[in-house]
């Protein structure tokens, strides 16, 4: 595990680094680390500070934190739910994200949703979705699995339907265009600012994961198994429901709706550390991150000048991916 841990850390610094020498402007990775160190000291000045510093790094920075908080968010649905195939979009959160964003995007127009407005209007909508699917699927003994399942994709197809009733009601053909390359993803809007708002979120609840690894340990054995070990199964999974939510909305509001991420991550870090949730988080989020963070790098250079929404790579490499996962365990079963 220590050793896993590091090698991926290694591997993400060294991405990191050649990362952002990649673009219109190659940079080489010396000048990139001479940027670096300048940016955080306050002294950079040139072209090339600039480009690293204010362009491409919280960008990179922005990607690290949505892959790591959309595979960690994906390892507490499936536990949630007791299935592997769960991802963050289950439980209606991305719908409402996107229906905030879409109603953002088509009622203020593309001229004035910049800055916050648009992850403000995203956070809500998915935070609103959040407060519906729980509503729905709490009963006196809390929360239960298959009504969560049921009542999150329900209120999930309910909400894309009024986002696409949005898109075709709007007649701007630009302000369309933004809202299909926002629901497909993109981290092309990312800013330190925007950076600073959704990463004390994300930590924080990774902080709190830290102090729930057991109680996640016993819900993924069964209610009546967690029940008898002592926990109570329907609070627990409240508790693990607004982390999830919380993981979920702060990413896709300043991302878009990337697929795919908390759906095979988490599945590929069980193959390599077991189940465990001591292990499985911080591996799943590592992970993540660099899985994001080549993701964002090829979206932005494989067809460059014109960038690609992130969604599309993070599809063409889930996919394969996922379905040898789905392979591998009907071999084992």
């Amino acid at each position: 595990m220590p050793i896993l841990v590091g090698v991926l850390i290694a591997v993400i610094v060294v991405s990191a680094v050649v990362a952002i020498g990649v673009g219109a402007v190659p940079i080489t990775p010396g000048e990139v680390l001479n940027a670096l160190g300048a940016g955080v000291q306050g002294r950079g000045s040139g072209a090339t500070d600039f480009i690293v510093w204010q362009l491409r790094t919280p960008r990179l920075l922005e990607a690290l934190l949505v892959g790591a908080g959309l595979a960690t968010a994906g390892a507490l649905v499936q536990v949630l739910v007791h299935n592997p195939i769960a991802d963050p979009y289950t439980l209606g959160l991305s719908s409402g994200a996107s229906l905030g964003a879409v109603a953002i995007l088509t009622s203020i127009g593309i001229g004035t949703s910049t800055g916050l407005s648009l992850p403000i209007g995203a956070f809500t909508g998915a935070a609103i979705a959040g407060v519906i699917v729980f509503l729905f699927a709490t009963s006196s003994s809390g929360i239960n699995a298959g009504r969560l399942v049921l009542v999150g994709i329900a209120i999930g197809q309910l909400l894309s339907g009024l986002t696409s009733f949005l898109v075709l009601r709007t007649g701007d053909s630009d302000a369309t265009q933004q809202v299909m390359f926002w629901l497909l993803g993109s981290l092309s809007g990312a800013t330190w600012q925007l950076l600073g708002i959704a990463t004390p979120p994300v930590v924080l609840m990774f902080v709190a994961l830290a102090f729930l690894t057991r109680r996640l340990d016993l819900l993924s054995l069964g209610d009546a198994t967690a029940s008898a070990l002592g926990i109570h199964p329907g609070r627990t999974r409240i508790l693990v429901f607004a982390l999830a939510a919380v993981l979920t909305g702060t990413v896709v509001a300043i991302s878009g709706t990337i697929g795919f991420v908390g759906l095979v991550i988490p599945n590929l870090a069980r193959m390599l550390v077991g189940g465990r949730h001591r292990r499985l988080l911080p591996i799943s989020a590592l992970l993540g991150a660099l899985l994001m963070l080549l993701a964002d790098t090829g979206a932005r250079t494989l067809l460059a000048p014109t960038e690609l929404p992130v969604g599309i790579i993070t599809a063409l490499v889930g996919v394969p991916v996922f379905v040898a996962v789905v392979r591998k365990a009907g071999v084992r079963s």
